[in-house]
């Protein structure tokens, strides 16, 4: 162990937002890194395919950088695993099922073969460098998650991961409280603890509570009955299996990452498949309608996912008739509401009954309210409090909720991305600041697209696209032919014939002033015939386009 008694927590996503979740534990020539989540973009995101953490912080230190510690397999925790991977060559630690979700998305990268991925159980203890890492069970909404305790040279620090309290959870895993009570005696520097449901009264409902409303609903299900859930809630993918078992109906597994999850959690022992009951699409198609249920991606309405092009009559396989159920098993993520308002609508109009968590308990979260938070906070005891995982008004009312059992206020801490957090000598304190951030992942394209990108797409997508062709002479300085404009998106320009010859006026007043000497500048042409035309169509319309003036000599 190192003699010196600092150690510094860094955020470098996961504070502030829903996703990007990525920590940073760093102590004299030792780092570690929990976690390497990615984001999916909202509606303002356009054109953009995932966000991930910004690992500038990460490179810049590579040689200290001893692991990576995975606490579950969620992709908002290890989605930004390839991105990392590809260029820290660095050991991956996790529980057998978060690593094999993991591998599908090396192998997918082609980064599987190069990727040092090594197996934990909970309870097992590692040393790296001058930090010890004990790996401890907690329930949540996929199974194999665990809670890290990492014994520093400051101090234990105790990160939950994602957390519930579940008494009767489906694999029958109990969260470690024994050990957590252990720890608590023994001294415990600084909890970070999941902040996703801080401002939800009481206890989270067991997983179970869901397996009910199931066997409720595909008991009176008339025809077929649809279950759209995340794919890696593989105990969500458990009770579909084992009530559709009990009362004789057959599942189908809709969906890329739904199959392929399925598979993987099946090779692993995680999932329990009732002889006989897992089918194909096609073989399901054969059987009476109310004998099949389908498990496919999509509940957070998706525009490519399985259930979106079943809604939109677009799937090969599957189509819904009258009759059938359609339950969306998941929490609406903020941002997708639209979405999914879009998918549920077209369901209904095509006959399907439609059932959500707003009438019957078909979901039920991952994540501790507010008495199992203040439990864990009961059972480490720790000297400092930093709440995490969530937006700001999460953390700002689990910080509350930690003063109120006991957490002195100088020892709450909320940090946010970037925070370098630092604790040494029994003190703890933002010492400073770290470069952090978001990096847009487009297509191939890694870090290419930044705001300004983004902002441009905004325009086109709001006010559209007006070119202007030119044919000029330089050498005569006279324009030769044209102008010829186009719009795409900005106005219909067989109607709009009057602002098109106002536009063409306009650009020969610009030209008329013109001197012989600016004839022969491209650039200075370009900026005043934009200028003209954005000062005219703002006036006129009050719209922004994108003005793309385009010069041919001739």
């Amino acid at each position: 162990m190192s003699n010196d008694p600092t150690v510094r927590i860094i955020p470098l996503g996961g504070l502030g937002e829903i996703g990007l979740n990525m920590m940073v534990v760093e102590s004299a020539d030792d780092l570690l890194v929990i976690d390497a989540g990615l984001m999916f973009p909202d509606e303002e995101m356009l054109g953009i395919d995932l966000v991930i953490p910004d690992m500038s912080y990460l490179r810049d230190r590579r040689q200290k950088v001893r692991a990576v510690l995975l606490t579950h397999g969620h992709e908002d925790h290890t989605g930004a695993l390839p991105y990392l991977l590809a260029e820290l060559k660095v050991p991956v630690y996790g529980t057998p099922l978060s690593l094999g979700l993991a591998a599908e998305k090396l192998k997918e990268a082609d980064l599987l073969s190069k990727a040092d991925l090594r197996p934990v159980r909970p309870r097992d203890r590692l040393q790296f460098g001058g930090f010890e890492v004990e790996f401890l069970r907690v329930s949540h909404s996929i199974p194999d998650g665990v809670a890290l305790a990492v014994r520093t040279p400051a101090g234990m620090i105790i990160h939950t991961g994602d957390f519930k309290f579940d008494q009767s959870p489906v694999d029958a895993q109990l969260t470690d409280y024994g050990r957590l009570s252990e720890l608590g005696d023994g001294g415990v520097l600084a909890l970070l603890s999941d902040s996703t449901n801080a401002g939800r009264d009481g206890f989270t409902p067991s997983e179970r509570a869901v397996g009910r409303a199931f066997e409720e609903i595909f008991r009176s299900a008339p025809g077929r009955v649809i279950v759209a859930c995340f794919a890696s809630n593989i105990h969500r993918i458990q009770q579909v299996l084992d009530v559709a078992a009990t009362l004789g109906k057959q599942v189908a597994v809709s969906g890329k990452s739904m199959v392929a999850n399925t598979r993987i959690a099946d090779e692993l022992g995680y999932l329990r498949i009732p002889k006989g009951t897992l089918v194909s699409l096609e073989e399901l198609k054969r059987l009476p309608a109310a004998q099949g249920v389908i498990i496919t991606t999509g509940s957070q309405g998706e525009p490519l996912s399985a259930i979106a092009r079943i809604a939109a009559a677009e799937h090969k396989q599957i189509q819904v008739a009258p009759g059938d159920t359609v339950i969306f098993s998941a929490r609406v993520i903020p941002g997708n509401e639209t979405s999914i308002a879009r998918t549920i609508n077209r369901l209904f109009r095509q006959g399907a009954r439609v059932i959500t968590e707003e009438v019957a308990e078909v979901h039920v979260s991952g994540h501790a309210s507010r008495e199992e938070l203040k439990l864990m906070v009961n059972l480490t005891r720790p000297a400092f409090f930093v709440p995490i995982h969530g937006e700001y008004r999460h953390l700002y009312l689990h910080a509350a909720l930690a003063r109120e059992v006991g957490i002195p206020d100088n020892r709450t801490l909320v940090i946010e991305n970037g925070d370098i957090l630092e604790f040494n000598g029994g003190g703890g304190k933002v010492v400073g600041r770290a470069h952090a951030g978001r990096v847009f992942v487009d297509g191939k394209g890694f870090g290419n697209v930044d705001d300004a990108v983004l902002c441009e797409r905004h325009r086109l997508a709001e006010d559209g696209v007006l070119v202007v062709v030119l044919g000029v002479d330089r050498h005569l300085g006279k324009l030769v032919a044209g102008p010829e404009i186009s719009s795409r998106g900005l106005v219909y320009e067989q109607a709009s014939e009057t602002l098109l010859d106002e536009m063409k006026a306009l650009i020969f007043s610009v030209l008329e002033r013109f001197s012989e000497d600016e004839w022969a500048d491209r650039l200075l042409m370009q900026d005043r015939i934009k200028t003209a035309l954005k000062k005219h169509l703002q006036r006129e319309i009050d719209r922004r386009p994108v003005i793309l003036p385009v010069m041919i000599e001739v």
